[in-house]
């Protein structure tokens, strides 16, 4: 009995080797869970990280190919490369077509950091913001907490999510005091905004209730999403 159930379990394993999933296919699945949210404006970023899947899922394909007897996955590790390859390509485009169609005619795209005095410098309007005061213009941030919760009409827009919930104080060359159309508001939270409106320099800096510094700039929004 002994002999025939050794004989049965070296049969079983003979006839079912096991093989280990390679590692780099597990990899390339992950890479592309972790680079998904790059779908998203807010994250694209992210998209990077299906670099590392593609890469992954290609060397374990060689592996696999190399040791055909001690690794298995290669259906993951396909599953995984095309993920990851479509997801990049296809976020990369999708990306560049929003950015070069998302401003509305008659609106200048202004990137925030223009507006934003020089690190070690003293905190004041710029001269590229002086240049644009009652410009109607398009720019893109993130709603300050401190703006309150809910449904906001007025709120402070940052730069980004460093200087929104990570940064202290911001500076007042990093907030711009935004106020929505009459009856219309937006609900507070870490996403990227984008807003289309007439953009105010204040002659006199304006204190605003939660925030130490006080506001150099303000825009009325004519559009929003």
């Amino acid at each position: 009995m002994s002999a025939e159930v050794q004989f049965t379990g070296a049969a079983d394993a003979a006839e079912f080797p096991y093989k280990a999933i390679n590692r780099g296919s597990i990899a390339s699945l992950v890479f592309l869970g972790l680079a998904l949210p790059g779908l998203m404006g807010t994250f694209s970023p992210m998209l990077v990280l299906a670099v590392p899947g593609i890469l992954a899922a290609i060397v374990a394909l060689r592996s696999i190919r190399r040791y055909p007897d001690e690794y298995s996955g290669a259906g993951v590790a396909k599953f995984g490369l095309v993920g990851c390859l479509l997801l990049f390509v296809g976020g990369i485009g999708f990306h560049t077509y929003t950015y070069l169609t998302e401003v509305p005619d008659g609106y200048e795209r202004v990137a925030f950091y223009k507006l934003q005095a020089e690190p070690n410098g003293p905190d004041q309007p710029t001269e590229d913001a002086l240049s644009i005061d009652g410009d109607a213009i398009f720019l893109k941030g993130y709603i300050h907490p401190s703006s309150g919760s809910g449904m906001l009409r007025q709120f402070v827009l940052v730069p980004d999510l460093g200087t929104c919930c990570f940064g202290g104080d911001p500076r007042s060359s990093d907030m711009i005091e935004v106020t929505l159309p009459p009856g219309e508001s937006v609900r507070a939270g870490l996403t990227k905004r984008k807003l289309a409106g007439t953009f105010r320099v204040n002659r006199i800096p304006q204190s605003k209730d939660d925030f130490k510094n006080s506001m150099f700039y303000k825009i009325r929004v004519d559009q929003y999403e």
